[in-house]
């Protein structure tokens, strides 16, 4: 059952409180008059105890088999986004708690260097922040992907990057010289160009024009981009991919891809509710097409149709794209360099990297 909040809270993408799916009791919202916990707006950022930093995955679906995921939660608020079930594995609601209940990893650093520097380790291109994005607020205080690059630049280590931030300008020292010896690619997503239909989707990330900047600056650093059009929204947002490349391709993106809209477990109600507050007129035919993309289910979890869908709008999508992207001409982002890996000493990562509370 959701708990929802008599108003929307500024600044955030979902509308209530769903309890978890692991959680034995259901709970309604209940308005008396004062404000308790569930309508504080205030974002808790809450210290993680990790016992190790590298996630392995086999999916077919992505292109990495390694990530590193410094935060659980994100404020940026994007009401799309498909970690927020995860949220519930630590009891809390997919909903507002995602946004406003910021898990971190204080010792991912420290955790990085110590894994990579095991006698057995291989190098293989790590993609840092992929589940929530590793350059979200908390990140600008906390500085833990800072951090992480840090390492696996000191190590010569491939790294992959995905976010809608522009905080990750601050990291262009870092980058640049990763790119130098082919360790890098970074990925810009960018799912409309309206800013009035970002300020709903995604609350509290970098404006679509900003993040273009973003993507430019980086380009002209040397560092080689992309742009991930995610995610397609049938009926609201499917308008859009060729404008999306064209902007893209112009600031100096290499490459492109898209993802369609995902809705796993709890985000199938929390994004149907966002869409029916937001834009009621639209509701039932943005749903009845992205049924179209799935069989007729607003979601289809399977290997190789989860982020694409199938059947003849699926199609149809990728050919847009495809047509675009050869017509614009994307060449496509350079090999990253596993040859150069060097793996950090030892002993030294506790002493390179003490734990440390913000």
């Amino acid at each position: 059952m959701s708990r929802l909040p008599p108003e929307p809270l500024r600044g955030r993408g979902a509308l209530s409180l769903p309890d978890n799916r692991f959680e034995n009791e259901q709970r309604e919202f209940i308005v008396d008059g004062v404000e308790g916990p569930s309508l504080d707006n205030r974002t808790r950022l809450i210290a993680e105890t990790a016992r190790t930093i590298i996630t392995e995955n086999d999916s077919p679906d992505v292109g990495f088999s390694r990530s590193v995921n410094p935060y659980r939660g994100c404020e940026h608020g994007c009401i799309y986004c498909f970690a927020r079930p995860s949220h519930a594995t630590v009891g809390l609601s997919p909903g507002l708690d995602f946004e406003r209940t910021i898990l971190f990893k204080k010792e991912a650093p420290r955790l990085l260097a110590e894994e990579i520097s095991h006698k057995k380790y291989k190098a293989l291109p790590i993609a840092l922040g992929i589940n929530t994005d590793a350059y979200q607020p908390a990140e600008e205080s906390l500085r833990i992907t800072r951090g992480l690059l840090e390492v696996l630049s000191r190590a010569s280590h491939p790294v992959i990057l995905v976010t809608k931030s522009s905080l990750i300008e601050r990291d262009l020292d870092l980058l640049s010289s990763m790119a130098t010896r082919g360790l890098v690619h970074v990925h810009i997503s960018l799912p409309t160009l309206d800013d009035g239909l970002s300020r709903r989707l995604e609350p509290r990330a970098t404006t679509p024009l900003r993040r273009l900047e973003t993507l430019k600056r980086l380009s002209r650093a040397g560092v080689p981009t992309g742009v991930f059009v995610a995610p397609v929204i049938p009926g609201l947002t499917c308008h859009e991919p060729e404008s999306i490349l064209r902007s893209a391709r112009e600031e100096g993106a290499l490459a492109a891809d898209h993802i369609l809209l995902r809705l796993p477990l709890e985000l199938r109600d929390l994004f149907s509710e966002w869409l029916t507050h937001h834009y009621p007129d639209k509701a039932a035919s943005v749903l009845s097409r992205l049924r179209e993309y799935h069989g007729g289910k607003l979601y289809n979890a399977g290997f190789g149709v989860r982020m694409r869908g199938e059947g003849p709008l699926a199609e149809l999508l990728s050919r847009r794209m495809e047509i675009a992207m050869r017509r614009l001409g994307f060449p496509g982002l350079p090999h990253l360099n596993t040859d150069l890996f060097s793996p950090p000493a030892r002993n030294a990562p506790s002493r390179l990297f003490p734990d440390f509370t913000p």
